[in-house]
């Protein structure tokens, strides 16, 4: 006689709600502000998705330099490298909010990918988005201005292309994060930012509050946000 419930809760399956909940080879937790989740050269047994608040993968040198390389959000996996063989962290990962988190172990997230089609799906439709950003912060580092790159990642920050986004949201990142983002210095940073408030493009009071007129300046090359350095 047919599974009728297991039926019902595969077509039902709901990716997210699947990863909030605790069971075998998966684990939520909360992490405070500031809090280290793994570190480079830490074993790679393990993958992890943001069920709330932001990540900073940062990476270090031989020469002991550190630069940021991502800043995560709800809904995003990190240190899926596991998947692919690699056996040790080559990136560092700490929150910048406090933050709910689940990991999955790479032998039960392995078995998810193989049993779960939806779950498949949800994966791979996140791996097809950060590639796509990817070759998007390639273009624009190489062919935008920085000023123009600071926009672009304010924008980013505060959600703006994403359902529901566009609301003011609490950017915390100091200045000195933002400029190794776009590859630029901090006292250009500043002066950006304070150009931008002077344009009413931001709010900038504690929290970064981004408004939709540097959006609209940003889309339509509006001459106060430069090409060229």
């Amino acid at each position: 006689m047919p599974d009728t419930q297991t039926k019902t809760s595969k077509r039902d399956f709901d990716p997210q709600d699947f990863l909030g909940r605790a069971a075998a080879g998966r684990a939520t937790e909360k992490y405070d502000k500031n809090q280290r989740i793994f570190s480079q050269g830490d074993a790679a047994d393990a993958v992890f998705f943001i069920q709330k608040g932001k990540v900073k993968i940062t990476v270090l040198s031989e020469h002991g330099k550190e630069a940021v390389v991502a800043i995560l959000s709800e809904g995003q996996f990190f240190g899926e490298g596991c998947l692919l063989g690699a056996e040790v962290r080559t990136t560092t990962s700490q929150t910048i909010e406090a933050s709910v988190i689940t990991s999955i172990t790479k032998r039960a997230m392995l078995a998810m990918l193989a049993t779960e089609p939806k779950f498949s799906e949800f994966f791979i439709a996140y791996l097809l988005s950060r590639n796509s950003r990817i070759e998007d912060d390639l273009i624009d580092q190489l062919f935008n201005s920085s000023e123009r790159r600071l926009a672009r990642l304010l924008l980013l920050l505060a959600n703006f292309g994403k359902e529901g986004g566009g609301e003011p949201v609490a950017v915390t990142l100091s200045q000195e994060t933002l400029a190794e983002m776009i590859g630029t210095t901090r006292s250009r940073v500043s002066f950006f930012m304070n150009k931008f408030r002077k344009l009413g493009f931001i709010h900038y009071n504690g929290k970064i509050e981004v408004h939709r007129s540097l959006l609209d300046a940003v889309l339509r090359d509006k001459p106060q946000i430069q090409e060229d350095e």
